[in-house]
């Protein structure tokens, strides 16, 4: 076959250079195929627990790496390894490293062992936990599993870039962004655009006009269900045809390519970053007509669901063979008739292929034995440890036997050594000796060393964690000043502005008007609407949104109207946001401040406190509860000091309160995690938060009036909770306890029970049982009576705290009832 052109990269390549260059490629692929291929092998041989790979999409992968640039980011999907083997950031030595779950971040670098293999990482922080320069640098997001959960990510990620660009307060940024050239390069399999958050991103970025590259991989099939049952006309570019621009109105640009076509695609993805890089248009790149050779996962076969006739297809359609014959084939004839070849016989691509094999089983045995041989080397410290105690114990044959079906395993785990030697304890409960005490410090040094390979990086370990950033008092001027509680709100977001040029603020009506409470009145006329900005109705990437500028050195403040709605963006918060420090092993965050209000409103819709469902679902964020807008305010000023990510709920009913308007605004702070004695008592302890705790304030008058004295403490914090103790302070008081909160029962009320009771060492203190008073266990009815009959009242108040103190000492709090 005559090619008698070059692509449009290549026409500045010598012959000899795109010859070098093809075949590199091709010899990435082959070693990036053969990976998926023994990596299916170690699951089923038992080394490895299951495996995902890019097996069939390994082309279309060299192509999107052409493209990409430093600076440049990637939010994909868990079958790119092709891409991060071409783009220099992932061996085949880590591939299996991540397969076997090396818990070594030098010798794992993209989740030391967190994350199965197929979710990609670079760093994007030093070791201090401060930034690295991002531009210097290919970057990649770090992957999550849940199907599209990559995609409103990716949009923050790519608006960066057009704040970057056209922000001149940020642009002296340059280790983030150089001028807004950089793109971010979105992946996901075609099955997973039949999911919301896909379409959402989809339609957010083409209002937004960010530079997006999303790729679709397509080979027809999601796990074993047909295109036909997934997307409508089997085809995820034809209906997306409407979103194509044109002459009268902005959208995408929209190509469609053959994944096996390694010309085509090479052209495509330059066209695609020229129009994206240069431009800021987003474009959809529909990778057509691929194939996946070993089927969805190792968990199954895919010849369980394809027919013989699509096997053959696949065969002969599998873009790697396709590559091999074009190879083959190419020739090109020069101006004085000499005929160019990549390659003199096929012997020299069995050659190169033999090579990229041997490649990849040398890095299986090199990760396997890096692996295997730091477990073996502690399996023989613990075995020589026991060996010891067994000679001085009575119970010598048990323990000798544990020892020795220690020694037996081949392929140890940390389990097995944990269990032989805590078993091991249990027989010498009534000895005393030596090996005893170094057995007990052994088993502790063992599990603490696994805390931080298995559980560190939850929160910041750096100097810039919010739990470092220190108390400072509102301080007001001599003459009072009370104003509406919104405009301490206001003003407070004013001086934010003007002190962080990287702050960004964004939601549902937060820009022109300002927000439903005014709390960013005339803000957006004074900033610009790039720095406080309005979004669709899509809770979802409001929070990719800010996921993804928060990842690229902003700090954005994204906000969702109401506590309600977070509902239908606590999957991202759950999934991406919360566990991005953790699973990247410290080496990525996104900062990212997450604004809504709620708490006593009326209807099921808009009065909704889910409290429980939400601390345990974002551990990883702090959740802070402020009861009034100065505290709230003192909270926004800590957390920019800090860098984790932290939700703030506001109290909806406080807006039009009168608070007094402090004078060292953006420079107050509340700190995260402490409680506040807001009253102090003998009698009972009463915790609360939020609108709720101004309840407690008022009925703490009344039950004055009948002689009890309550101790009331206001969280602010639930996550964390209470780092200072101070409750259990109080229960040594009072010995009672009450917790009031608007969730449902055992929601946010039995969590704070809990940190008191069982973490706090609480109990011992009572004499009398401890209680909660929540809502009822449904949504709150419409209205003001729907809100006195739902949730906990004055006279719910007054009631359980007398009924307690009536319990306690019947003679003096005769019964009401």
């Amino acid at each position: 076959m005559a090619q008698k052109t070059l692509t449009q990269d290549t026409k500045e390549l010598s012959f000899k250079d795109f010859k070098a260059e093809v075949l590199n490629d091709y010899k990435i692929a082959k070693i990036s195929r053969e990976c998926s291929l023994l990596g299916r092998r170690e699951v089923l041989t038992g080394k490895a627990k299951f495996g995902i790979f890019g097996d069939g999409k390994e082309v279309p992968q060299l192509a999107l790496a052409k493209a990409f640039k430093k600076g440049d980011f990637r939010s994909g999907y868990y079958r790119d390894q092709t891409f991060m083997m071409a783009i220099g950031e992932l061996t085949a030595q880590q591939f299996f490293a991540g397969l076997y779950a090396h818990t070594d971040i030098d010798i794992e670098p993209m989740s030391a062992g967190r994350q199965m293999g197929g979710h990609f990482a670079t760093h994007s922080l030093n070791e201090d936990g401060s930034w690295k320069n991002l531009t210097e640098q290919y970057n990649s997001s770090s992957d999550i599993s849940p199907t599209a959960g990559q995609m409103p990510r990716l949009l923050g990620l790519a608006q960066a870039s057009k704040i970057y660009r056209n922000e001149k307060s940020v642009q002296h940024k340059t280790n983030f962004s150089k001028n807004g050239n950089e793109i971010a390069w979105g992946t996901i399999g075609n099955a997973s655009t039949s999911e919301g958050l896909f379409f959402e991103t989809i339609n957010a970025a083409g209002v937004l006009q960010v530079p997006m590259v999303m790729s679709v991989w397509d080979d027809e099939y999601g796990i074993s269900v047909h295109a036909k049952h997934q997307t409508t006309k089997e085809s995820i570019s034809e209906i997306l045809k409407g979103f194509q621009r044109d002459n009268d109105a902005n959208g995408y640009e929209i190509f469609v390519v053959n994944g096996w076509d390694y010309v085509k695609l090479i052209d495509t993805y330059n066209k695609a970053a020229k129009i994206s890089r240069e431009e800021h248009v987003p474009v959809l790149i529909h990778v057509k007509e691929l194939t996946q050779p070993q089927g969805h996962s190792t968990s199954g076969s895919h010849e369980r669901y394809k027919g013989k006739e699509r096997l053959q297809w696949e065969k002969e359609h599998d873009c790697i063979a396709k590559m091999r014959k074009w190879i083959l084939d190419f020739e090109l004839e020069t101006e004085n008739g000499e005929t160019l070849r990549f390659v003199d016989s096929e012997a020299d691509l069995i050659i190169l292929e033999k090579e990229a094999k041997k490649t990849v089983t040398t890095a299986k045995r090199n990760a396997w034995n890096a692996y295997n041989n730091e477990l073996i080397a502690e399996v023989k410290i613990a075995a020589n440890l026991l060996d010891r105690v067994a000679k001085k114990s009575k119970n010598s044959a048990f323990i000798t036997k544990y020892k020795n079906d220690l020694e037996k395993l081949v392929e140890p785990i940390r389990k097995d050594i944990l269990i032989a030697t805590r078993k091991t304890l249990r027989y010498l409960k009534d000895e005393e000796f030596s090996e005893k005490i170094e057995l007990q410090n052994f088993i502790k040094k063992t599990i603490e060393a696994a805390a931080y390979k298995y559980s560190s990086y939850l929160y910041s370990e750096s100097n810039y964690s919010a739990l470092n950033v220190s108390a400072k008092k509102p301080v007001y001027a001599q003459k009072q000043n009370l104003v509406d509680a919104r405009i301490v709100m206001r003003d407070n977001f004013d001086a934010i502005l003007k002190k962080h040029p990287e702050v960004v603020i964004f939601g549902e009506d937060a820009g022109f008007i300002g927000d439903v409470n005014q709390g960013l009145e005339g803000l957006q006329e004074k900033y610009g609407d790039i720095r406080i900005s309005d979004t669709g109705i899509r809770e979802a990437t409001i929070i990719g949104q800010g996921i993804g500028l928060a990842m690229r050195g902003l700090r954005p403040i994204a906000e969702i109207q109401y506590l309600d709605y977070l509902l239908y963006a606590l999957q991202i918060m759950s999934d991406d946001l919360a566990t991005l420090h953790y699973r990247s092993f410290g080496k990525q965050k996104a900062p990212l401040i997450i604004r809504t209000r709620g708490h006593r409103l009326e209807g099921i819709w808009h009065a909704g406190s889910p409290m429980g469902g939400i601390i345990n679902n974002v551990r990883g964020m702090h959740v802070l509860v402020p009861r009034n807008m100065t505290k709230a305010a003192g909270f926004y000023n800590t957390l920019l000091e800090g860098d984790e990510p932290a939700l703030v709920v506001e109290c909806l009913n406080g807006y039009r309160l009168k608070e007094e308007l402090p004078i060292n605004l953006a420079e107050f702070k509340t700190p995260i995690g402490y409680v506040e004695t807001v009253k102090e008592g003998t009698d009972i302890t009463v915790v609360s938060y939020g609108s709720t705790l101004r309840i407690v304030q008022e009925t703490a008058i009344e039950l004055q009036q009948v002689g009890i004295n309550i101790e009331i403490i206001d969280a602010q914090s639930l996550l964390p909770f209470d780092l200072n103790s101070d409750c259990v302070k109080s229960l040594a008081k009072t010995n009672k306890l009450l917790v009031v909160d608007e969730d449902v029962p055992g929601g946010a009320s039995a969590y704070i029970l809990q940190e008191i009771l069982e973490k706090q060492n609480g109990y011992q203190y009572l004499d009398s049982k401890p209680a909660t008073l929540a809502s009822k266990p449904h949504r709150p009815a419409y209205g003001t009576d729907g809100d006195y009959f739902s949730k906990p009242s004055a006279e719910d108040i007054f009631e359980k705290i007398y009924d307690i103190m009536h319990e306690s000492n019947p003679n003096k709090y005769k019964s009401l009832y």
